[in-house]
């Protein structure tokens, strides 16, 4: 049965309900494997984990299944899997961290396994609360609001990590405010360019045969890319400002349709990045490691100025022997790339013991999550909802983008977390907030297209047998 099928399907909830069977089974099978390659045998906490797994899946299924029963039927259980492998590979790290002592790494599989569970019940409460997803319609300027006092505060009351400010400390807890932003910006772009679209899309002047919108309306996307660029300069947050500047461009360009957005998007965020690059001493050194990776291993005083950290050659190393199939899952050596084996460099880890074939698996796990946001945009009927998906699937892929972008040297390092892989409690909140928008907006879609008989994940009785409309245009 293909995926058009699939989506088609009457009952929705069974398909979801197998494939999280698979997704469950899949991660426990991880996680067995690590023990016994690791140590020989099954490791001890192995029922602990697979019961863990097992009501993971299981309590937001049947939360979808009273209160969203037509929502998308793979977009839970793909995070479920993307979950699940990124607490295996945890688990897996964590077990080399602790014969590494010299590393001071502390163990990160089980407070992952909490935030795990604190993510989904987000999901839960907000697929019981928001019964419409066009309520959010109503507070875009406050969560704008909260958004800007969110990306802000860590410049004046973040902690500096690792050479960016993007943590703010409450006690013995780090909250990544960026996170939830990339959520926040969606909802307000959404809202706003649900009633500005037509004044940006119907006017201007053509030079050039490229039809450049006209100055007053240049307004928008000028101050979104200076406050991209703040972040830039006082938080050196490049992978915030690039998701930031970029989400915007994408649902410009989905509520428009006119390209010359997307020319003046590309054309001020790479001023905006040789500007900083050029100045900021973090961002340099960032782009001196991707220009010069292998150079660390030169005399220092060969070194081109800013370069310090070997991350980015050992990374390139890891993919390397990692080959097509991989070293075997806890058979790599993830400790030379050092702390970062548990963060954005978790991919690395993927690419040395499972190979190309790991690393494009899991990307294209990515890819299909974002294609069912995307879908989900194009058969809301509502402008706000197609958007807001559109956004959300967006903000996904330009995440994985500068992560897996930065790693394997084809942007510079960003220093964001892996969605659902890497470690970082706010980053796992907020992708499964993210996916329970996402639910929420396909179950309104398709309720709209073939009304539900309460109770139950199938279409009423006087609705069955119906061909389903086509999907409406894109906003």
């Amino acid at each position: 049965m293909t995926f058009a099928a699939l989506a088609r399907a009457p009952d929705r909830r069974r398909t979801e309900a197998w494939l999280l069977v698979l997704s469950v089974l899949i991660t426990v099978f991880g996680y067995a494997c690590t023990g016994l390659s690791m140590t020989g045998q099954l490791p001890g906490g192995l029922s602990g984990f697979a019961m863990s797994m097992f009501f993971v899946a299981l309590v937001p299924h049947l939360v979808v299944r009273r209160f969203a029963p037509r929502a998308d039927p793979l977009i839970l259980p793909l995070a479920t899997l993307l979950t699940g492998i990124g607490l295996v590979l945890l688990h897996r790290l964590d077990m080399t961290y602790a014969v590494t002592p010299r590393l001071r790494i502390a163990e990160a599989a089980s407070g992952q396994l909490v935030w795990t569970v604190i993510g989904v019940a987000a999901c839960i409460v907000i697929l019981m609360v928001l019964r419409d997803h066009r309520m959010l319609q109503r507070y875009i300027y406050l969560t704008m609001a909260v958004a800007l006092v969110l990306l802000m505060a860590p410049a004046f009351f973040g902690a500096d990590r690792y050479g960016a400010k993007r943590w703010i400390l409450l006690g013995p807890l780090s909250l990544q405010p960026g996170e939830f932003v990339k959520i926040m910006i969606s909802v307000f772009f959404a809202g706003y360019l649900t009633v500005n679209r037509d004044a940006l899309a119907l006017s201007g002047r053509r030079v050039m045969g490229v039809q450049l919108p006209p100055g007053r309306q240049l307004a928008p996307i000028f101050t979104i890319w200076v406050i991209s660029l703040l972040v830039l300069v006082f938080e050196r947050d490049l992978g915030t400002s690039l998701i930031f500047f970029g989400v915007f461009v994408i649902m410009l360009y989905m509520a428009t349709e006119r390209t010359s957005w997307v020319i003046c998007g590309l054309a001020m965020a790479a001023v905006g990045a040789a500007v900083v690059g050029s100045t900021e001493p973090h961002v340099k050194g960032r782009i001196m490691a991707w220009l010069h990776p292998m150079d660390i291993f030169l005399p220092p005083s060969e070194r081109p100025p800013g370069l310090i950290s070997d991350q980015a050659a050992q990374a390139l190393f890891s993919f390397g022997s990692g080959g097509i199939g991989g070293s075997g899952l806890g058979q790599g050596h993830p400790e030379l790339v050092g702390f970062a084996g548990n963060s954005d460099f978790i991919l690395t880890t993927v690419g040395e013991e499972l190979g190309l074939a790991g690393v494009m698996a899991v990307l294209l796990l990515y890819v299909l999550l974002a294609q069912r946001g995307l879908r989900v945009g194009l058969t809301a009927r509502d402008p706000f909802g197609k958007l807001l998906a559109v956004g959300l699937a967006g903000a996904l892929l330009l995440q994985v983008f500068v992560v897996s972008g930065g790693v394997t040297g084809l942007i510079p390092l960003t220093g964001k977390a892996l969605p659902f892989l890497a470690k970082g409690g706010s980053s796992l909140v907020a992708n499964w907030v993210m996916v329970a928008l996402l639910l929420r907006i396909s179950d309104s879609a398709q309720r709209r297209r073939e009304p539900v008989a309460a109770g139950t994940g199938r279409p009423s009785r006087r609705h069955r047998g119906r061909r389903e409309p086509a999907p409406g245009p894109a906003a």
